[in-house]
């Protein structure tokens, strides 16, 4: 593994939790070939329904999806998983996709999009980009709650 692979993966003391739907089983081999390296932690669904129920039991910040699927596309799981109370990171991949699709995937709230066949550095530098941001989101979010929280307590005090 170069340096710059080493810089794109958790610290060995982390654990990042990503979600692969895909439909292909190669792509989810290779996803585990280039996710081996560092503390990923890789769920598999080949379906909607499947990541949903996953998703729905535990926190997982990444989520790696077909840019079509037998059960529809992206912008259908993207919706689907705003719902959520820690929704996860979206990252489309297509052998079509460009520039043009992934700004798309951008415009409509998805993190990045990827084109296949995968670069390994490419999809770990994004994995590991879009895990930071939403553990950076998650801990302002669990730092707004708790304050909040505090806040509750000290005017109940108050009364």
């Amino acid at each position: 593994m170069s340096g710059r692979s080493e810089e794109c993966v958790p610290s060995p003391e982390q654990t990042a939790s990503v979600l692969a739907v895909r439909a292909l089983p190669a792509d989810g081999l290779r996803f585990q070939e280039i996710l081996s390296q560092g503390s990923w932690n890789l769920h598999e669904a080949s379906d909607y329904r499947e990541a949903l129920a996953l998703l729905r039991d535990e926190s997982v910040p990444v989520l790696l999806c077909e840019r079509d699927h037998a059960e529809g596309n992206w912008k259908d799981l993207l919706n689907i998983t705003a719902s959520l109370p820690a929704p996860p990171n979206l990252i489309v991949f297509s052998r079509l996709a460009g520039e043009h699709r992934s700004a798309k995937v951008l415009d409509l709230g998805g993190f990045c999009g990827l084109m296949t066949p995968f670069e390994p550095e490419e999809v770990l530098r994004v994995a590991f980009s879009a895990w930071s941001r939403w553990e950076r989101g998650f801990a302002a979010s669990t730092a707004k709650e708790a304050e909040t929280a505090d806040r509750r307590r000290m005017s109940a005090f108050s009364d």
